[in-house]
């Protein structure tokens, strides 16, 4: 009979939670039994897995005992706070949140990209950010054929990256607008809806956000290149639940468009959408609720004989979070990697 798993979800009420549980009963991967933690305030509601009702547990310090593997999505300090907890128990958290990402005793994983960092976990696994992901996913396989030099990304963001409350204050905030009211941003410093604003996470010294910072030190872990050249700039949009790009790329000599068009058409975790004569390329209402990655409009940058245009779609919530933590937690399975990391070979900040 083939093995199963402890899974704990940590953060299982929110956006992401919910859809770690929907995935995991889609993929039907091989869960023994299941843990639902959230905070105090959650503790007491019941959630359905397969067609089971599972009441969600406050996260305690023991909560992890007997854990195989740990699927959190509470954020950051949340996962700080636990993570040694986690590993001691001897289970293999795969973490959504910032914390571990940069940590150079952590894998940062995108399975398309570099599945082979896997094997080198000492018991925590980072999930990258959801626009890192989806751009991964798209600019890797032509980076496999022709080492991309520059990356410049504008990114389109949905409500859903700030989770479920501000997926609702967007429709309220619509219906407002629509009746003639004022509208009232609480998750966001101003109204989304019918609007767009730079992205409201922190500003450095040079003028770059966190969410942008985010895309250029992960894409260069993830690739493997520590000094390739990214820039961002992360736009919010009135959108629900999928992310958008706009990337243009620099490679040393011109990549030819069909030969990138054949190789996209053919990447893992990507889905061609082009219809030149109709003006019809990835939307973000038609890429919520897909695992892969909407491509198009592929073409010769003008103003660069060596660069290449495209444009993504992406579900943040599924492929830019909660499906790349399941695919990762596959990948454990799969090689036999789901184990008690020794002591000694422990290393983590924060």
């Amino acid at each position: 009979m083939p093995q199963s798993y402890r899974i704990a979800v940590l953060g299982a009420t929110g956006a992401v939670g919910a859809e770690l549980l929907g995935l995991l009963a889609e993929r039907d991967f091989p869960v023994a039994s299941l843990k639902l933690l959230a905070s105090a305030r959650s503790a007491g509601d019941r959630l359905s897995f397969k067609g089971e009702e599972i009441v969600v547990e406050e996260v305690t310090d023991r909560a992890f005992d007997g854990i195989d593997l740990v699927l959190a999505s509470a954020g950051g300090s949340v996962s700080k706070a636990w993570a040694s907890r986690i590993v001691e128990a001897g289970a293999v958290m795969i973490d959504n949140s910032s914390a571990f990402r940069m940590d150079a005793n952590v894998p940062l994983i995108v399975p398309e990209v570099n599945p082979q960092a896997v094997a080198t976990h000492q018991g925590i696994i980072a999930n990258p950010n959801c626009t890192t992901i989806l751009m991964a996913v798209a600019v890797y396989p032509l980076h496999q054929v022709q080492s991309v030099r520059r990356i410049m990304a504008a990114t389109y963001q949905s409500a859903s990256g700030a989770g479920a409350r501000a997926m609702e204050e967007v429709k309220h905030q619509s219906k407002a607008i629509l009746a003639g009211q004022t509208p009232q941003p609480e998750v966001f410093p101003y109204p989304l809806a019918f609007n767009l604003f730079p992205h409201n996470s922190p500003l450095n010294e040079l003028g770059y956000c966190e969410e942008e910072m985010k895309m250029v030190n992960e894409t260069r872990k993830i690739f493997g290149v520590p000094d390739l050249r990214v820039t961002a700039t992360c736009v919010r949009v009135p959108v629900l639940r999928a992310h958008s790009e706009a990337i243009n790329l620099e490679f040393d000599t011109p990549f030819n468009v069909d030969q990138a068009r054949e190789l996209l058409s053919q990447a893992p975790g990507v889905k061609l959408v082009e219809d030149w004569q109709s003006n019809y390329f990835p939307m973000p209402i038609e890429a919520s609720g897909q695992d892969a990655v909407l491509v198009g409009r592929i073409r010769q940058d003008i103003s660069n004989p060596t660069g290449l245009e495209l444009w993504l779609s992406g579900d943040q919530i599924r492929k830019g979070a909660a499906l790349n933590a399941i695919q990762i937690a596959e990948l454990l399975v799969a090689q036999n990697l789901v184990r008690v990391p020794e002591p000694e070979a422990v290393g983590m900040k924060g």
